[in-house]
Parts: structure tokens; C-alpha cells; sequence
């Protein structure tokens, strides 16, 4: 296996996260809990950790407190250790006073700091996805192939082509075309690179390694008549058309990109099953965490089944199916849960209005996401709406068909939250 220690590992902690509204309103989307008692951002700095990167950036902008507060807390390494998390925020300087515009942009801005790591080579990933991947397997293949670029790439199902960056290689594995979030029939035809009906396209991971003077040199002001903002519309396209090595390296392993409220409900809910796709019980490659010094959960007279519950709960003679309970959650007694996503609390006790925390006694809670320091009183009901239903409201909001309490929210008893 290649020497990792000179991969610089750059994590884009995303922007605004609109379409995970209101998950994001008080917080940067890498800091959304997930399974619950994770983050998003664990998963890449994870997986780096895992492969040997210690030399690890995330760049954020968007309401970053709590996901500063995370990674500072989280991912310290003693002093006789060279690695670093280190934080790189949006900030103004003589040369730029706006924010980041894309998230080549985002990369563009933070040269000086990538530079002085004095890696040769920088892995790009995001910050809302969840796999397991070993980065050092592609940077070999990346050095074997004598590659400028190497993007991660996976087959993408024919229906879900709209959504990624679809690519085109030839029998070397180097990348010919590049097209993203294609949508022309005509286009897609002329990018079919795989003989399944079903999935007959490669399409871009968000994953990339760069050679850094390659990066260094595409992301300089006059490289192209155009600015050149995102990796996948601008940068890839603009090294192809320039004839760099830009090689494909495959991944066959689970991967989600949790880019919207239906597809982020729908994956934790799959971490509750029996046996599923991604599990977060790999002690080879653990997924990292806050460490919390909580107690057991404590659990009396209730029917589990397919639950992921976090530690520091008390249920009471409760019904809960697929479901995901998050840390410090309390619920009530007679009280049903139902492909659910409950994200627990911060603290235990009550709201600054006097409110407590957790699930109240009697409520029936079908189809929602229950953000955190959510106060629900008792004969609370919930129940989902159709897949494509949208909706604001005063104490809820309403994304894809799923209901979602905002966090710090108090539902008053007797609340009635259905179709």
C-alpha cells in the first residue's frame, strides 16, 4: 500500500443545506446527528482515520458553532501524534471579501493553507455521505495509474442518473466524458458505460484526488475564461477537455448521499433493520464519535422491534417499531413510535419554558423525524403524509411526505399532526 502521510484530506462542510431544512436551521449540515448519537462529519474523518490520513481540513461557512464545537471536542490527538482536524472557516482577505461559491471555490479560497501542508497529493470529499471507504486503495490506484485526478465512482440506477455527475472511461479506466446532472436523452445515451439494464451508468462519488500541483494550477483565476466554482459542472470537465489523466477508481460498496430529507429519513431508518447495508459495528473500521459518559438506557414493559436506541434513555411500557432513538431520550408510557427518526436531547430536565423533554405519555408518533430538546406532551398524534407532500407550519414543517419537529420545539398536548 502506498505512504499515506502525504494525502492532505479536505472535507466541504457544505452550504446553506436548503433541501434538509429544518434540520439545518440552527446548525451547518456535517453536523446533522445520524443513528442516533453520530454526526455526519464523523463518517469522512472517520474513513481517514481508518486509512491512515491524519493530515485532515474541513472547510466550513454556514452555521458552524456546533459543528466546531464537535469536531474540537472530538478528534483531538496527543501530543506525540502529527496528526490534525483542523477548521478552516469562510473568512475575508485582502484578495477575497466574499463567501465561498461552490465548492471548488471553497478550495480555492483556503490555497495559502493547503499549500503550506506541503502534501502531494489532496483528497476532496463531502461532508453528507455515508460509507465506509479505504482512501488508501484509491491513492494506489491514483499513484499506479500516474493519474492527475482519480474520482471515486460507482454505478448510478437509470432513474437516479439526474441527480449525479455521470462519466464516460475508456478500457484503461481513464475518464473521456463528463457530464453532470445530465438530463438530455441523448446525452445519457452517449454516456452508458455499463452492460446492466438497470444501472448502466458510472456516476462521481464527490470523491476526488488531486496531484497538488494539479490543483493547484486548475484552481489559479486564469486557468479558464470562466470561473471554474464546483469540481463536478467546472473543474472535472475542464481537466478532460485539457487532456489530463483523469481515471475512474471503482468503489462496489455502500454509499448514500444524504442530500435531502427523504433520503436522510429513509437511511437511518435502514440502520434500525435487522441486517443492514451499512453498519456502524465494524470494529476494523469503527465510526468515531463524542465520546459521552452517559448510563445505560433503561428500558420497562415496552415491545422493541428493529430499534436503534443510544445510550442515556428511559422508556416506559412503550411500543416502538423501526425506529431510531437518539441520546438521552425519555418517552412515556402507552405511548407508540413508528418509523421514526427521535434525535434525543442535549441535556436532561425541560425547556427554557418550562416544557420537559422527550415523548409524553399516549401519543401515537408515525412517519416523523423528532429534532432535539423536543418537547412532546401527552396524546400527542403524528402521522406521515403522502411521499410528496410539502408544507410549513407554525410548529412543524412538512419535507417530502415526512413530518418534522423542529428542534427546541414544544407540541402542546392534544396536538393532532395528520394528513
Amino acid at each position: 500500500m502506498p505512504n499515506v502521510d502525504h494525502i492532505l484530506a479536505v472535507i466541504l462542510g457544505g452550504g446553506q443545506g436548503k433541501r434538509l431544512y429544518p434540520l439545518t436551521s440552527e446548525r451547518a449540515k456535517p453536523a446533522v446527528p445520524i443513528a442516533g448519537k453520530y454526526r455526519l462529519i464523523d463518517i469522512p474523518i472517520s474513513n481517514c482515520i481508518n486509512s491512515g490520513i491524519y493530515q485532515i481540513a474541513v472547510l466550513t461557512q454556514f452555521l458552524s458553532v456546533s459543528l466546531h464545537r464537535h469536531i474540537s471536542r472530538t478528534y483531538t490527538f496527543d501530543q506525540f501524534h502529527s496528526g490534525s482536524v483542523q477548521i478552516w472557516a469562510a473568512e475575508q482577505t485582502m484578495e477575497n471579501t466574499d463567501w465561498y461559491q461552490g465548492t471548488a471555490d471553497a478550495v480555492r479560497k483556503q490555497l495559502q493553507e493547503i499549500r503550506s501542508s506541503r502534501a502531494k497529493d489532496v483528497l476532496i470529499l463531502a461532508g453528507d455521505h455515508l460509507y465506509r471507504m479505504d482512501y488508501a486503495k484509491m491513492a494506489e490506484f491514483h499513484i499506479d495509474n500516474n493519474a492527475d485526478v482519480t474520482v471515486a465512482v460507482q454505478p448510478v440506477l437509470k432513474e437516479d442518473a439526474f441527480r449525479f455527475g455521470i462519466l464516460k472511461r475508456d478500457e484503461d479506466g481513464q475518464i473521456t466524458r463528463f457530464a453532470e446532472k445530465p438530463k438530455d436523452p441523448e446525452i445519457l445515451a452517449d454516456l452508458v458505460s455499463r452492460d446492466d439494464p438497470d444501472s448502466p451508468y458510472l456516476g462521481s462519488m464527490g470523491i476526488y484526488m488531486f496531484r497538488m500541483d494539479v490543483l493547484l494550477d486548475v484552481l489559479r483565476p486564469d486557468y479558464s475564461d470562466h470561473k471554474l466554482d464546483d469540481f463536478g459542472k467546472d473543474i472535472i470537465p475542464a481537466l478532460i477537455h485539457r487532456g489530463k489523466r483523469v481515471y475512474g477508481f471503482n468503489f462496489e460498496g455502500y454509499w448514500r448521499d444524504i442530500g435531502t430529507i427523504r433520503t436522510f429519513y429513509e437511511t437511518n431508518l435502514e440502520l434500525a433493520e435487522k441486517a443492514p447495508e451499512f453498519d456502524f459495528y465494524d470494529p476494523q473500521n469503527p465510526i468515531f464519535t463524542h465520546p459521552r459518559f452517559l448510563p445505560g438506557s433503561r428500558v420497562n414493559g415496552c415491545e422493541l422491534e428493529e430499534v436503534l436506541m443510544a445510550e442515556g434513555c428511559e422508556i416506559n411500557k412503550a411500543t416502538i417499531h423501526h425506529s431510531i432513538i437518539g441520546l438521552r431520550s425519555e418517552i412515556g408510557t402507552d405511548t407508540v413510535i413508528k418509523d421514526t427518526i427521535i434525535m434525543g436531547g442535549d441535556y436532561y430536565g425541560t425547556l427554557s419554558n418550562g416544557a420537559p423533554l422527550g415523548i409524553g405519555n399516549n401519543c401515537n408518533i408515525q412517519g416523523a423525524i423528532i429534532d432535539k430538546n423536543a418537547s412532546i406532551g401527552d396524546n400527542v398524534i403524528i402521522k406521515p403524509f403522502p411521499e410528496g407532500y410539502e408544507s410549513d407550519n407554525e410548529l412543524y414543517y412538512v419535507r417530502e411526505g415526512v413530518v418534522i419537529i423542529p428542534k427546541n420545539t414544544t407540541i402542546p398536548a392534544g396536538t393532532i399532526i395528520q394528513p
